[in-house]
């Protein structure tokens, strides 16, 4: 609880508002004391020069100051505030209250409120609010009442801020607590968990990005589960039929003969290959693949390629065609592994077009990138299989028969190999009119790198 984001967000919030409102209670209780005295001052001037001139008016008339205490007592009614007037002695001559009258001015009251001048010469001082100087009894009380109201009003605020930041920081960390405790769960092993979207805002974005990373995860622990299965479906077909055959040698049932070891060689290449394909496959997701690459003629590989399946081709009836053009430019590739690429998608199509059907290899160049096609009239893969179809281990024949296709790593090959390359590869298919994989290859320009062909390839290095 100490370490929580809630607790260090109300902290930090109510140190913010305890700051911003004492601030503004101090600045408007010093602005307002500033104004009030300003005001005060102004009117007590405007006053107190009414007063001089009236008194000035009073000593012309009488010719001295006999008969003013009259005059005071009635200026201090007036003003409510005790009202003082000193000859040009310093001696008292008049007192609102009566009580001064004839004693010296006193030391501590300061400069006198006005100055009382016959024929340019002072003949008296008016003193007003002593002994309370500079301001009056009520003037102050109303000032201090001013004040305490402003502080009041400024706590009241605060505390409401304190209550509005505990309502907000309750419901803006509610959704965050929410995918914590969420992830809490995802971190234990349960991989269903999802947050509910309540908003448009960042929270918001961020929950969705949870449930697209729940998601995700999701997928990748299926991914994971069906690849341990279909490994091991692999790997046992193979291993069943070599066990099987060794166990009937042991027991006499059957003799080494050539066609024996024959059949154990070729389960033991199937495994091999499959062994093989993996590891090219990690390589290529890890970007540890290494590629060897330098100018080669892209169709040189497409005849290479097609020449590896002209003899399987023609024993099922299934007719090669290829469609480049003659200033094909030179494409910057390792052309082992594109030749691979190629005789990927070739064996794709052979096992999936029936006899009297076509395999087409075309190309055309986009700008810097050669684009490769590889067309066939077969079957074709259903619309739900499409986005899968470059997944590792991922058949549309959910049997799995050796007959209908390898161990469905092929085309995941074919992906690696060619985003390794900086190029995409992409599917078109519809179920009985036939599939078309496209794959661009960087170009090279003729001028800059000589020609280097491809080194042969064994037909039935697949």
């Amino acid at each position: 609880m100490p370490h929580s984001l809630r607790l260090r967000l109300i902290v930090v919030l109510v140190l913010v508002m305890v700051a911003m409102v004492g601030a503004i209670a101090l600045i408007s209780t010093q602005v307002t004391t500033r104004r009030f005295r300003d005001y005060e001052n102004r009117r007590g001037t405007m006053r107190d020069q009414r007063f001089e001139r009236f008194l000035a008016w009073h000593y012309v008339r009488r010719g001295s100051w006999s008969d003013v205490q009259l005059e005071l007592e009635r200026i201090g009614q007036i003003t409510g505030e005790r009202v003082i007037l000193a000859d040009r002695e310093g001696r008292i001559v008049a007192d609102s209250e009566g009580e001064l009258i004839g004693q010296p001015v006193g030391r501590d009251w300061g400069a006198p409120a006005a100055l009382v001048v016959h024929n340019e010469a002072p003949v008296g001082a008016l003193y007003v609010g002593i002994p309370d100087w500079p301001g009056s009894p009520g003037s102050e009380r109303l000032l201090t009442s001013l004040n305490r109201t402003l502080l009041l009003v400024a706590v009241a605020a605060g505390l409401g801020a304190v209550l509005l930041i505990l309502g907000l920081s309750r419901r803006i960390l509610a959704p965050v607590e929410a995918l914590t405790a969420a992830a809490r769960r995802m971190e234990a092993g349960d991989l269903s968990q999802r947050v509910e979207i309540t908003s448009e805002d960042e929270i918001g974005d961020l929950a969705r990005a949870f449930n697209a990373m729940a998601d995700g995860l999701a997928h990748f622990e299926e991914l994971r589960r069906q690849l341990v299965t279909d490994v091991a479906h692999e790997l046992r077909t193979p291993l069943t039929n070599i066990r099987g055959y060794l166990e009937a040698l042991q027991d006499g049932v059957v003799e080494p003969e050539r066609h024996v070891i024959d059949s154990l060689h070729e389960e033991a290449m199937l495994l091999n290959h499959l062994v093989d394909d993996l590891q090219d496959l990690s390589l290529a997701e890890a970007g540890q693949l290494r590629l060897e690459r330098r100018p080669v003629a892209l169709t040189n590989l497409v005849d290479l390629a097609i020449g590896a399946f002209t003899s399987r081709a023609e024993a099922k009836g299934i007719a090669l065609r290829i469609d480049l053009p003659q200033d094909l430019p030179l494409v910057d590739v390792d052309p082992q592994r594109i030749g691979q690429v190629l005789r990927n998608l070739l064996d794709n199509g052979l096992t999936h077009t029936s006899p009297g059907g076509e395999i087409a290899v075309a190309a055309h160049i986009t700008e810097e990138w050669a684009e490769v096609s590889v067309r066939d009239t077969g079957t074709g893969i259903a619309a739900q299989d499409l986005p899968y179809v470059f997944e590792r281990f991922y058949r549309a024949d959910k049997s799995r028969s050796r007959a209908t296709g390898g161990a469905g790593l092929g085309l995941a090959i074919a992906r690696q190999l060619v985003e390794a390359h900086g190029g995409r590869i992409e599917v078109k298919s519809e179920v009985g009119q036939g599939t078309q994989f496209t794959f661009t290859l960087p170009t090279v320009d003729r001028d800059d790198a000589p020609c280097a062909n491809p080194p042969e390839t064994h037909p039935n290095q697949l």
